[in-house]
């Protein structure tokens, strides 16, 4: 605990946000802040009932105020943080996502963590999932989830101090994000971009799976694919835009690099290579001097793949025969569908950068 906490400007970037803004907003009033606090909620445009809920809020808790996002280009999340960032008058910047329900320590945690580290300019906690046991395909997106913070972003800032902010339940200092010039109206990833831009100026961003958010993931393998894309665009921009900044490829920033790497091309490559040997081993065309059958190798990858789904389960409390199961299925089904989703993000980016049009920010659809 700190003897002082200083003023927080929660963002909130809203599009047509009507089915899951109410819960939102029920999660933020009960959010426990020692200091000052304010809640921007920044409507873009929203056509449906966004607006009217927000005012009804704002009318009963003062701390939240709905603000009008101007018409501007490049659409997208970026260009409205940026927006709220002119106005925020704290300190702190925090962001959460509109179908984003944090718990209510989740806040002060992060300002815990920021001035309890040295070096620290801001903190990133833990993205959990709310509609999980909805159907096959979000009891997997939380088993994703679960490996990627808290083997992969935890382990990272444990063994390297290396943190990476994930788009919501984190925060920033004012002045560092001033520094850098705020988000990048054109990443599609902007929350990898700012991490890269903060790690740059030597801040440090630590990990706090303590602070815990809840937000609806996709329900339908469509709106999946559709969201994923996205942000394979948005990681593929950010690589490409890491060959083109010098200050990118040394020191703590190329362990961010690396690691955008290798979650999104080195995974994809590797399993590529594992379909292949298998398919070409399988129809006799590969004949090797092995004293090892290729199938036992090709079974122990696999089967690492699986314990590590598993060991990620355990310590997220997921464990349940139905997620056993699906941590087995997950490398035949939803791993290799990053291979299809790889490629098509590849060519749309390619599209993008000889039309040299504007990137196009494709909002996830709420359930």
């Amino acid at each position: 605990m700190l003897e002082h906490y200083p003023p927080v400007s929660i963002l909130i970037p809203a599009h047509n946000e009507e089915k899951v803004l109410g819960e939102t907003l029920e999660a933020m009033v009960k959010l426990v802040y020692p200091g000052d606090m304010e809640i921007l909620v920044l409507n873009d445009s929203s056509t449906d009932t966004t607006e009217e809920i927000t005012q009804e809020y704002a009318r009963l808790y003062r701390r939240i105020h709905h603000v009008r996002v101007p018409e501007g280009y490049p659409k997208g999340k970026a260009r409205v943080l940026n927006y709220g960032l002119s106005l925020a008058n704290g300190e702190l910047i925090a962001v959460y996502d509109a179908d984003n329900q944090p718990e209510p320590n989740a806040l002060r945690l992060l300002v815990d963590a920021c001035f309890g580290t040295e070096g620290a300019v801001g903190a990133v906690g833990y993205v959990k999932t709310i509609n999980e046991r909805k159907n096959w395909l979000t009891r997997m997106i939380a088993i994703e989830f679960s490996v990627f913070q808290l083997l992969m972003q935890s382990g990272r800032w444990a063994m390297m101090r290396l943190g990476s902010l994930t788009g919501t339940n984190m925060l920033v200092t004012k002045e560092a994000l001033k520094q850098v010039g705020g988000w990048d109206v054109y990443a599609l990833a902007e929350d990898a971009d700012l991490t890269m831009k903060l790690t740059a100026i030597g801040g440090s961003l630590p990990v706090v799976p303590e602070s815990r958010t809840w937000e609806q993931e996709p329900e339908t393998i469509s709106v999946w694919f559709r969201q994923r894309t996205r942000w394979m665009q948005g990681n593929l921009y950010l690589i490409a835009k890491v060959f083109r900044e010098k200050s990118w490829r040394r020191g703590r920033v190329l362990g961010h690099s690396i690691q955008q790497l290798s979650v999104y091309i080195v995974f994809v490559f590797f399993l590529l290579v594992s379909d292949t040997w298998f398919a070409l081993g399988e129809l006799r065309i590969v004949h090797t001097q092995f004293s090892v059958p290729l199938f036992l190798l090709w079974f122990e990858s696999i089967l690492f793949y699986i314990v590590q789904l598993l060991s990620a389960e355990t310590m997220d409390d997921l464990v349940s025969f139905t997620n056993i199961i699906m941590a087995v299925l997950m490398y035949f089904t939803y791993a290799q569908i990053w291979v299809i989703l790889l490629f098509w993000a590849w060519s749309k980016q390619l599209r993008l950068r000889h039309s040299k049009e504007m990137p196009v920010w494709d909002k996830t659809v709420r359930f």
